[in-house]
């Protein structure tokens, strides 16, 4: 399928287009209102503006991760599995952003970045699979994720219940 829409270029345009429609999605839905500016923060969180160009790094990163594995791995199941990470990967980034900022509960999201991290750990693996320079441009995506989730779990601790 992905071969149909232009050979060489066909994992490409996916990757890419598939990082562009999960980072605005995740946009679209963080809304930094006045319930986010009435949060608690530690005073290790980075500055608001810093989110967008680690996202933008992080997108880029990890849609040349999914190129490098697409190309190197076998037609056929292998694919498959990939693509199917990738998918649960991108639908988990864009249900944080949902959970905690659409629904202010940053109590559920901590539950869900921990399913986000243990997503990107198997995106990793699944990519180191067919390319360990794709596996290593996620490492990024799992340290900042890791960090979220520290973040995330002050927020909580800090501004309990929810």
């Amino acid at each position: 399928m992905i071969e149909s829409l232009g050979g060489r270029w066909g994992p490409i345009v996916v990757a890419a287009v598939s990082a562009i429609v999960v980072a605005a999605a995740g946009a679209w839905l963080t809304t930094l209102g006045p319930w986010y500016r009435s949060l608690r923060v530690p005073s290790w969180k980075p500055p608001d503006w810093a989110f967008g160009p680690v996202w933008t790094t992080i997108f880029t990163l990890t849609a040349i991760a999914g190129v490098l594995a697409w190309n190197a791995a076998p037609e056929g199941a292998e694919r498959f599995w990939l693509l199917a990470a990738f998918a649960v990967n991108g639908v988990l980034n864009i249900a944080w952003s949902g959970v905690f900022f659409r629904l202010q509960r940053p109590d559920w999201a901590l539950i869900e970045v921990v399913a986000l991290w243990l997503s990107v750990a198997l995106l990793i693996l699944a990519v180191g699979r067919h390319s360990g320079l794709g596996a290593l441009l996620l490492a990024p995506y799992l340290v900042w994720v890791g960090t979220a989730a520290m973040l995330n779990w002050s927020i909580v601790r800090l501004n309990g219940p929810f």
